[in-house]
């Protein structure tokens, strides 16, 4: 090989690793680039993942009919409202009404029917466009008037009203607080309730008690340990995380039931919500325990009519069925042994309609000695 020829091979060896050098920045600046991109799309991801549970998914899934399809279809919820409405007349003559979160319409039409003189029904979920057909096709028209607008951002009622006799509202959820609309019926009564004024229905209560699932650890755990093959078992995390909706067959309640919570409609605040208390059970016979269940009453005293609806394990079915909090440590009791706690349930930081709950336990009996916390969250 000539001297010239070696120089060039040279040069070019040298161009090839310019070139290499070139390559492999460019393909750096390219990754980085990749990166960022990833970090953008995980953060729209992150942001959409949190839509959820914002208060837009709230008012949006009452937008679709199959949800009022269920409650209406709830002989016992409805029901209630229909008697403690239509069975206290005399209560309604001539009176204006606010129905907090009206959806169809269904108790605004029971306060006409009642003979309410003015009816102001407040939906902030794109139903309201039916329940306005279904108040005009039902007549109602010059005594219903809605409101298409959250209750806190109303500035001034219809026909300038400053004030309403009765506040009806079927504001209850799961686990009585969960998705529930109490704090805005608490902010409609301080701002347009008349002093000496009826909210309807005006007392609750939340229940709790201890209960053994005898299919839940075919169904709901044993299940993971082989999927087609496969261990899912970090599936089981998330079972015990989130509180089940579920009927509870009264045969399974092992325990009394202990109250937790009683509310007033005419004194509680939005800090109320926001609750630890103590529990105490007895057991009724020696069983397992796996879970603990809760439920709740409400209650229309404040007329002439009294109307009482219990969704307990013993009472008839309801769409709010009951919360069951299933037990990482379950444990077993003799008849007449005491289970003593603490619940406390306080809505989420990020969504207030959620609710963060913890639940203490303690036995100190014949077949178990345990002392335990468990948090859940009510998505």
């Amino acid at each position: 090989m000539s001297l010239e020829t070696k120089k060039e091979t040279e040069k070019e060896k040298e161009i090839e690793k310019k070139q290499e050098k070139e390559i492999v920045k460019e393909t750096k600046k390219e990754n980085e680039k990749e990166k960022e991109k990833e970090k953008e799309e995980k953060k729209e991801t992150d942001e959409k993942l949190k839509k959820p549970t914002s208060k837009d998914y709230y008012f949006d899934s009452y937008s679709h009919y199959s949800i009022h399809e269920e409650m209406l279809q709830d002989q016992i919820r409805t029901g209630s409202y229909c008697r403690a409405i239509l069975k206290n007349k005399a209560l309604f003559k001539d009176k204006i009404v606010m129905d907090v979160g009206c959806g169809t319409g269904i108790l605004s039409m029971f306060a006409a029917k009642a003979g309410a003189k003015r009816v102001i029904g407040i939906e902030c979920s794109g139903i309201i466009e039916q329940a306005r057909q279904i108040v005009k096709e039902n007549g109602y028209s010059d005594i219903i008037k809605l409101v298409h607008k959250k209750c806190e951002d109303i500035v001034e009622l219809p026909d300038g009203i400053e004030k309403v006799d009765i506040i009806i509202s079927e504001w209850m959820g799961y686990c009585l607080f969960y998705e529930s609309m109490l704090n805005t019926v608490i902010y409609a009564r301080d701002r347009w309730l008349k002093k000496g004024g009826k909210i309807m229905p005006n007392k609750s209560s939340l229940f709790i008690s201890g209960c053994i699932d005898q299919d839940f650890i075919t169904d709901k755990i044993s299940f993971w340990n082989n999927v087609w093959g496969f261990k899912m078992n970090c599936i089981k995390k998330l079972i015990y995380l989130e509180p089940l909706v579920d009927i509870i067959d009264q045969s399974s309640i092992v325990t009394n039931s202990s109250i937790l919570k009683s509310i007033d409609l005419n004194t509680i605040t939005v800090e109320d919500l926001s609750f630890n208390v103590p529990f105490e059970l007895t057991s009724k016979y020696t069983d397992n325990i796996n879970a603990f269940v809760t439920y709740f009453t409400y209650t229309f005293d404040d007329c002439d009519e009294i109307v009482f609806v219990s969704t307990s394990p013993n009472s008839p079915e309801t769409h709010w069925k009951q919360s069951i909090f299933y037990l990482q440590k379950p444990f077993r009791v003799q008849k007449l042994e005491t289970i003593t706690g603490n619940f406390l349930m306080k809505p989420n930081e990020n969504n207030e309609r959620d609710f963060d709950i913890t639940i203490d336990y303690k036995v100190d009996g014949k077949y178990a000695k345990i002392e335990s916390s468990q948090d859940y969250r009510l998505r």
